[in-house]
């Protein structure tokens, strides 16, 4: 069982049927990252340079096939943050910054041999959003990332320039404590096991063969 298959629809997490506020039983505080605001862009990129570290296996032959690029996180570093607010209304900002994408390149040797190096990927960013009012507890510039490419060239040693496609999400954010109306726990059913069904259908024959038409033959001779 899981929340896909279970039954009791009224404690478990899914589309609301009915009445949204039947079944609210309390109001919950629940401690969360808050978003305040977000923006996101994708761009593809051209020329970019990817100079790779950490190159494994250490035994490979110049010149490398570029295979593909693809971020290993969703998570990018900010730096070079600058929030400045806007005089002719102070609920935005001008957030710019420089997001790092780490990425993980893979591509063959001159022998076919398959090794892997990582990179970073520089995106700079300037752009409005807006900010919460000033608090105790302070908000933050956070970045969701993704980078994937499939075409690129061997152009030095350890380099690769390559066309990609970026998504960078800019979030402002604060860990809050939210009061919201809640129907109560969540019920967690039982795991349903993996199995091969090795037996499926072995084990639904009956323990003893029937006999073909036997149990025609038997109605034959009772109605006889």
């Amino acid at each position: 069982m899981s929340f896909s298959n279970n039954c009791k629809s009224d404690k478990i997490p899914g589309p609301i049927k009915g009445n949204a506020l039947s079944g609210i039983c309390e109001k919950t505080c629940l401690q969360v990252e808050k978003v305040f605001d977000a923006c996101m862009s994708q761009t593809t990129m051209t020329d970019l340079q990817l100079t790779l570290s950490d190159v494994t296996p250490t035994d490979l032959t110049a010149p490398y096939k570029f295979v593909s690029a693809k971020s290993t996180s969703t998570n990018a570093v900010i730096s070079n943050l600058t929030v400045t607010e806007i005089p002719e209304d102070n609920c935005y900002a001008r957030v710019s910054c420089n997001v790092q994408i780490p990425v993980l390149v893979t591509f063959t040797d001159a022998n076919g041999k398959t090794g892997t190096g990582t990179a970073t990927v520089n995106i700079p960013k300037d752009v409005i959003l807006h900010v919460s009012a000033p608090s105790v507890i302070p908000y933050s510039i956070q970045a969701t990332v993704g980078f994937s490419s499939i075409q690129g060239v061997y152009t030095a040693d350890n380099q690769f320039t390559v066309t990609g496609c970026a998504t960078v999400i800019l979030k402002v954010t604060m860990p809050v404590d939210l009061l919201v109306p809640s129907y109560g726990y969540c019920y967690i059913p039982p795991c349903r096991e993996y199995t091969e069904q090795a037996c499926e259908g072995v084990f639904d024959l009956p323990l003893y063969p029937q006999e073909c038409g036997e149990e025609c033959r038997c109605n034959s001779r009772l109605r006889g």
